[in-house]
């Protein structure tokens, strides 16, 4: 295959260059490496709220994978059913299910939230 291809127009006689596809093709990254650099940390996730009596009333134990994922390192902000939001010290645990997040029972009962409820916990401040 030629490289460059030379042509005339018959009009005005003069050589214009074309250029082979294949090489302008070549510039354009690929979708996967485009993909990889827009990957975007998780700001929040809906998971469960389980009672666990030895839990502090101002801790939380999550999983460490969810931590991760969060970028939780010190708070953890939980919401339930959009309304009650909590910030409590996080307690990051490895035998933690990764959709499940440990509270202290007394404490959500003083606050009306039954054991498995649905929350939103995000990175607290």
């Amino acid at each position: 295959m030629a490289e460059e291809v030379k042509a005339t127009t018959p009009e005005e006689g003069k050589e214009q260059r074309k250029l082979d596809v294949k090489k302008l093709v070549a510039v354009i990254p690929p979708p996967s490496v485009l993909a990889a650099r827009k990957q975007v940390q998780l700001r929040e996730k809906r998971i469960r709220l389980r009672y666990s009596p030895d839990v502090p009333p101002d801790q939380a134990k999550i999983s460490s994978r969810l931590a991760k994922e969060l970028g939780i390192t010190e708070y953890v902000e939980m919401t339930v059913a959009g309304r009650k939001r909590f910030k409590f010290k996080a307690i990051i645990d490895d035998s933690v299910p990764y959709d499940y997040i440990y509270v202290n029972p007394d404490l959500m009962r003083q606050y009306g939230i039954a054991d498995n409820s649905m929350c939103t916990v995000r990175k607290g401040s």
